[in-house]
């Protein structure tokens, strides 16, 4: 399975956490790595979940296949308008 790496592109509100444009984390396989001092909103990391186990196989996908298209991933807090990169780095065995 490829490497995720998610990582806070825009906060356009108030985010409780708060996270920081920068900060990231990384999802290998089902191994979460983040940063020390650096956290997790964990309804963030909810909503994305359904997403990372496609994303992490894209390449055996049709190329048609609409996560080919997913780049970005917006909190379900609608005060901290979070967005989130979302970028497949490499499989595991590279």
């Amino acid at each position: 399975m490829a490497r995720i790496k998610v990582s806070v592109e825009r906060v356009g509100g108030c985010c409780n956490l708060p996270v920081m444009v920068g900060d990231c984390f990384y999802l290998d396989g089902s191994r979460l790595s983040v940063p020390d001092g650096k956290f997790v909103c964990m309804w963030a990391l909810q909503s994305m979940m359904p997403v990372f186990p496609i994303l992490g196989v894209q390449d055996q996908l049709a190329p048609g296949h609409w996560v080919h298209a997913v780049r970005h991933f917006t909190c379900p807090d609608p005060k901290g308008q979070v967005v989130f990169r979302l970028e497949r780095l490499a499989d595991d065995s590279d």
